[in-house]
């Protein structure tokens, strides 16, 4: 393998010198004592609000020690029991292993009305000194405070975390739940309420503390935050990616992405699923980490253009990630619902069509992709179900496999049956809700974690659609690659995702300088081919962004016209982009 030049650790500049970024305990707590007792009132407020997945040990210790205050209240003191939130909260968490309902509760509904009537009391007793509040919900307990801290997590963090019960859920203290379950509660309830409550707070932010490093916070006013947001948003970028291992991983992503190579595996990178990435912004030197999806509430219509936003709301809906198998194992065989299924069952508005782009592949690879011609489905779900009291399943039997190479596009609708086979490098292009994933059969392996995985094939029967046999899928749903433009060494590609599904795909060759044009809608690409390569604006609106081989890049859609040349390394050799934007 050649030296790997793939970035990690993208940022986006804001500020060459830094003139807003506070690092240390001490440092930090220094600047709003300072920020306090500039407040000139009897009684100061001061709220420190966090998301879920905060270290609260850590923050609580140093602060409580440091800033000066005269009462401090925790806001988790207000809260419901634990009781009283398990039983508000099992609707939508249910007692299935993997799903459960997206929410509609707020913030509000984990606080008892008794309990917030005597702090409210007793708040209204104090007649000077500095109250701080703290935690998940401390800005509900006083309408108008003097200063509000956030303190904010990227999901994938909370993620890490959870692992090693380092956290709990909102409103309980769970620390040492299975991950499953605590993950299942962030992703149906606690992410969506403390969403909803991040968006009506963003423009209050006094100041947005960073923690996700231990013991190395960054405290910077939330001013310059939006300031960092509103410049992403109008130039390319790429969210800071994170890798995973799993059952079925592979090794090409430990070489080409410089990651571990004493790691077991490799299995997933998510490159661009800005609901779950981080978004690094630099100022001077020092780098502050937020989430990702603070972009996209920030800034949707800059984001994401105006049609995407009226279709999608202040979500993201294309998602790009590597699923590695190459000198590993077949994924699971599986299946995603129908939009109608997922709406109903899970109070998803939109379900996950996705495509296989074929990054690249060794020892002859091969797809799962559709049914046989003379599946019989009766026949078929009997053995799967039967696969699960511990039989083996035949899927060559009823379903069909293809060989695929490099550069190779394939479709997948919701309600196809699939999966990637071993000796692949899989660049999934897909729509974002990627936890509705319907496993039917996982070639009778365990998880990373010694634990059978969980198959859904109770809700695989009812979305499978049985009419998606080979004959379909060979006119429907094979490297349908249609030319469709071309310049001076550059060819312009449509790689043929279906009709069915939202997501239209670009691939460009080209050795010279290709025109693009968001046309007022987000653009997400990866380089697919080439050492680098340089994106470029013809009015010069933003600075000139590098770009390495398999690095995924967004480009807003308040960018219009770009350029993108090969650079460097590639100069004068041909390289290729896939670029993926909304259908309207």
């Amino acid at each position: 393998m050649k030296r790997s030049n793939y970035d990690k650790y993208p940022f986006v500049q804001v500020e060459k010198e830094n003139t807003s970024c506070i690092e240390n305990w001490e440092s930090i707590a220094e600047a709003l004592n300072e920020r306090i007792s500039a407040v000139e009132k009897k009684v100061k407020y001061i709220v420190i609000e966090c998301y879920q997945g905060v270290n609260d040990q850590e923050v609580l210790n140093e602060l409580k020690s440091k800033l000066n205050y005269t009462n401090w209240i925790n806001a988790d003191q207000a809260f419901k029991s634990t009781e009283e939130v398990k039983e508000m909260v099992c609707p939508d968490v249910t007692d299935d292993r993997v799903f459960g309902f997206m929410t509609r509760l707020s913030i509000d509904d984990f606080f008892s009305n008794q309990k917030l009537s005597v702090l409210s009391q007793g708040l209204t007793m104090i007649s000077e000194g500095t109250i701080i509040l703290y935690g998940m919900g401390s800005s509900r307990l006083i309408p108008n405070p003097d200063l509000v801290v956030y303190v904010d997590m990227a999901r994938w963090e909370i993620q890490t975390r959870m692992r090693s019960n380092e956290v709990s859920n909102l409103g309980v203290c769970n620390k040492d739940a299975e991950f499953s379950e605590k993950y299942k509660q962030s992703f149906f309830v606690d992410w969506r309420v403390l969403d909803k409550h991040k968006k009506e707070l963003m423009h209050k932010w006094d100041y947005v503390l960073d923690t996700h490093v231990a013991n190395h916070p960054k405290l910077v006013e939330g001013k310059d935050i939006l300031k960092g947001l509103e410049i992403a948003a109008k130039r390319p970028f790429r969210v800071v990616p994170f890798f995973d291992p799993g059952p079925w991983g592979g090794q090409w992503m430990k070489d080409v992405c410089d990651l571990d190579r004493d790691a077991v595996n490799y299995a997933w990178c998510f490159d661009c699923v800005p609901e779950e990435n981080s978004l690094l912004l630099a100022y001077g030197d020092v780098k502050v980490e937020i989430p990702s999806i603070n972009l996209v509430f920030n800034q949707p219509k800059n984001l994401l253009g105006q049609k995407v936003h009226a279709r999608f709301g202040e979500e993201f809906p294309i998602r790009f990630d590597f699923l590695d198998t190459i000198k590993g194992g077949n994924l699971s065989l599986q299946v995603h619902p129908l939009t109608g299924y997922i709406q109903e069952k899970f109070g998803m508005k939109y379900t996950q069509d996705e495509s296989y782009y074929i990054l690249d592949a060794e020892d002859d690879p091969y797809v799962y992709l559709g049914l046989k011609d003379d599946v019989n489905p009766e026949l078929m779900i009997t053995e799967l179900k039967e696969a699960q009291e511990g039989a083996s399943f035949d899927a060559d039997k009823h379903v069909e496999k293809w060989v695929v190479k490099k550069h190779d596009h394939v479709s997948i609708p919701a309600g196809t049956v699939h999966c990637s086979a071993t000796g692949c490098m899989v660049l999934e292009i897909s729509a974002t809700p990627f936890i509705f994933t319907f496993k039917l059969w996982d070639w009778g392996r365990m998880g990373l974690d010694g634990k059978p995985r969980p198959i859904n094939i109770e809700h695989g029967e009812k979305v499978i659609q049985w009419d998606r046999t080979a004959s379909w899928v060979k006119e429907n749903a094979l490297d349908l690659v249609e030319t469709v433009g071309e310049g001076e060494g550059w060819k312009e590609e449509r790689t043929g995702l279906n009709e069915l599904e939202f997501i239209e795909t670009r691939r460009h060759w080209f050795s010279k300088q290709v025109p693009h044009d968001t046309q007022g809608k987000v653009n997400v690409l990866n380089l697919v081919e080439g050492k680098e390569a340089i994106v470029e604006s013809p009015s010069g609106a933003f600075d000139p962004f590098v770009v390495h081989y398999a690095e995924t890049f967004i480009v807003p859609a308040a960018v219009g016209q770009y350029t993108i040349r090969p650079y460097g390394e590639s100069e004068g050799s041909q390289c290729a982009t896939i670029k993926a934007y909304v259908r309207t």
